[in-house]
């Protein structure tokens, strides 16, 4: 039984955003359904580039007040290409809520599962499973155009800041230990790595400085350090031997994606954006404005996002069946690759978002 009502906002965004939200949350039911009311209570907020398109700004009047007022924020997909501002970039809310509410640290899972196409031949490609942390609020999109702190922005010149503080940085680290020790008590390896370019830039070397403090705190987990060049090889060569991997903002936007493209593409690429008390939750995909509504959307990015937000839930109020709800959605998602139930048309199948969405709620109902 649920013993406080939790409050999501739902932003669906634009595209495809709107496709695979109606899915998630149909999952989310399913799920509900078996392990007892979990008290969600969702508020549908607009925000995107088609908002944009229709008002002139890009989300609704009092919808960040009301975001901020949320136990989590679930979003679908956000940007058009064909809708930016006169600079040339992106409608790009979502950026300003990870500055606003201080989500500084960016969860990026990647899993093989069975049955989906392989960029990678080796046998241990099977054994995938790791989390890049990227750093979501500083490093070199400190100065990102929706932020306008540049020094220098004109025809001739435009600087960026690298910008790394002690504080933003010591959370980020206790958050990837803790993440590491939490999938160690789950049968994970234990281990967290450093991902930085140390050797040439200073920003980077307290990045590293930071982190050696910090792991004194979590003995049980062991650390290892790369720096980035490397680390983009290594995850070429052996990604099996990750756990979690932390590291700098556009670090993180970089190998996120490789990651992705290891184990199918951004179609299951799940994220979470974790601050000290709020927190999103969004595929890390497009809009793909080209399919929206055409019933061709692979939502499961948008499922596997929806269990970290009920797994944050849990761990934010101690609740056990949140958690419950959690590892019933992971675990029908894994279950209908290994037996070939579910095969999304991003991936050469037969299956559209509907018929994904149908056959996962079948796994969870049923439970086989």
């Amino acid at each position: 039984m649920s013993s406080k009502q939790l409050n999501i906002a739902v932003i669906r965004g634009d595209g495809i955003g709107n496709d695979v939200i109606t899915s998630a949350l149909a999952i989310v039911e399913a799920a509900e359904k078996r392990v007892g009311n979990l008290g969600l209570h969702l508020t549908e907020l607009s925000a995107g580039a088609a908002y944009y398109r229709e008002t002139g700004v890009d989300i609704a009047p009092g919808a960040e007040e009301a975001a901020g007022k949320s136990d989590a924020i679930f979003l679908g997909a956000i940007g058009l290409p064909d809708i930016r501002h006169e600079d040339g970039t992106e409608i790009s809310p979502h950026l300003r809520l990870r500055e606003l509410f201080q989500l500084y640290a960016g969860v990026r899972p990647a899993r093989a599962y069975p049955n989906l196409p392989r960029q990678l031949q080796h046998p241990d490609a099977e054994k995938i499973d790791l989390v890049i942390i990227r750093e979501s609020t500083e490093g070199l999109f400190y100065t990102a155009a929706v932020h306008n702190r540049n020094p220098v922005a004109n025809d001739d010149e435009v600087q960026e800041i690298l910008r790394i503080t002690r504080p933003t940085t010591e959370k980020l680290h206790n958050y990837a230990f803790k993440l590491a020790a939490k999938r160690k008590n789950r049968g994970g390896k234990g281990l967290v790595t450093c991902v930085d370019k140390a050797n040439v830039f200073r920003s980077m070397a307290l990045f590293r400085k930071i982190f050696d403090e910090r792991r004194v705190r979590f003995p049980d987990i062991e650390a290892s350090y790369s720096y980035v060049d490397a680390q983009a090889l290594n995850l070429i060569k052996k990604p099996w031997d990750y756990d979690v991997l932390v590291m700098e903002n556009m670090f993180g936007d970089i190998l996120s994606d490789l990651v992705g493209g290891l184990v199918g593409g951004m179609g299951m690429a799940a994220c979470g954006e974790i601050g000290d008390s709020h927190a999103l939750f969004q595929p890390a995909h497009g809009s793909a404005p080209d399919i929206a509504g055409q019933d061709k959307a692979n939502p499961l990015a948008t499922i596997l996002s929806a269990a970290m937000m009920l797994d944050y839930l849990s761990d934010r109020s101690g609740r056990t069946d949140l958690a419950d709800a959690t590892l019933l959605i992971e675990e029908s998602v894994y279950k209908g690759f290994e037996k070939n139930r579910i095969r999304p048309m991003e991936f050469g199948g037969d299956m559209g978002t509907r018929a994904v969405t149908r056959e996962i709620i079948a796994l969870i109902t049923d439970g086989d």
